[in-house]
C-alpha cells in the first residue's frame, strides 16, 4: 500500500497526534520502544543531509527516511518517506509520503511539551520563523493553551504569516519575545536568533531548528538559566556529524 501527502492528509489530524505522541513519549521514555540514534549522511557537495531513522513498537516496525536541505527555497526543505513493516514476519505493509507526518509530529512533540511545562495561565506565545513548522506549531500549541495574544517575527515572511493567520507580526525577535509566555523557535538559523535578557521568569521555550552540532538558536544566557527537557539523553549527548 502507498499513501501520498494528501491521502495522509485525509487521517491525519493534530488534535489526535497530541495524545499519540504523548503516548510515544512515555512508551520511548519506560524502555517499550526499541530506537536506535537516527544516523546522518551528509551530502556536503548540495548542502543536504539524509537521516535514518528506525523503530520498533513491539506492535509496529518501520523507518522514516528524511532530506534535509534547509538551503531550499522554491520547494520544501524537509522530504520524507516512511515504511512499515509485519513485526512477525518483516512483510512490507506500507509506504507513506512522511513531510506531512514530520511537520504535525513535531508540532505535536512541542504541544506535549508545552501542555506538561508551560504555565497553566499562559497567554502570549511569540514564534521566531514563519515556515512550515511555525505555521503546525501555531496550530498545535493553540489546542494546548488559550493565547490572548501571538506574535511572530522572522526575516523575511513574518507579515505574510500573520497576515494569513490573524496574529501580530513584530518588528524584531525582541518584540515578539519580551513578555511572552511559551516561544517557539522554529528556523534554520546557525547563529542564536534568542536572548536570554528577553525572556520573562517561567517562559517556556519550544526549541526545534539547529540541528547540527555547529548551529545554534539559543544564547549562552538562555541555557545558563534554563532547566532542559530531552525526548533522549543519548541523542541529545550525541550531536550529528
Amino acid at each position: 500500500m502507498n499513501l501520498d501527502e494528501t491521502a495522509v492528509s485525509h487521517l491525519l489530524s493534530m488534535d489526535e497526534a497530541i495524545p499519540a505522541m504523548e503516548r510515544a513519549l512515555a512508551d520511548f521514555s519506560s524502555g517499550k520502544v526499541v530506537q536506535p540514534v537516527r544516523t546522518i549522511v551528509p551530502v556536503a557537495e548540495h548542502q543536504g543531509f539524509l537521516g535514518v531513522m528506525p523503530a520498533y513498537t513491539g506492535a509496529a516496525l518501520g523507518t522514516k527516511l528524511v532530506t534535509f536541505y534547509p538551503h531550499n527555497t522554491d520547494m520544501h526543505t524537509h522530504h520524507a518517506t516512511i515504511l512499515l513493516f509485519k513485526p512477525e514476519t518483516g512483510e512490507p505493509l506500507v509506504t507513506m509520503d512522511g513531510r506531512l507526518i514530520t511537520e504535525v509530529r513535531t508540532a505535536a512533540v512541542s504541544a506535549v511539551a508545552t501542555q506538561r511545562l508551560a504555565r497553566t495561565d499562559a497567554s502570549v506565545l511569540a514564534i521566531i520563523g514563519s515556515g512550515v513548522q511555525a505555521r503546525s506549531h501555531l496550530e498545535a500549541l493553540r489546542l494546548v493553551r488559550d493565547f490572548r495574544e501571538v506574535r511572530v517575527w522572522s526575516p523575511r515572511r513574518a507579515a505574510a504569516f500573520a497576515k494569513e493567520h490573524s496574529v501580530r507580526a513584530t518588528a524584531s525577535a525582541e518584540e515578539a519575545v519580551r513578555g511572552a509566555d511559551v516561544v517557539v523557535t522554529a528556523t534554520t538559523s546557525s547563529t542564536p536568533v534568542l536572548s536570554g535578557e528577553w525572556l520573562a521568569p517561567g517562559a517556556h521555550i519550544n526549541a526545534l531548528g539547529a540541528p547540527r552540532p555547529d548551529w545554534r538558536e539559543l544564547d549562552d544566557e538562555v541555557l545558563r538559566h534554563a532547566r532542559v527537557y530531552v525526548d533522549s539523553r543519548e541523542a541529545a549527548m550525541k550531536a550529528p556529524r
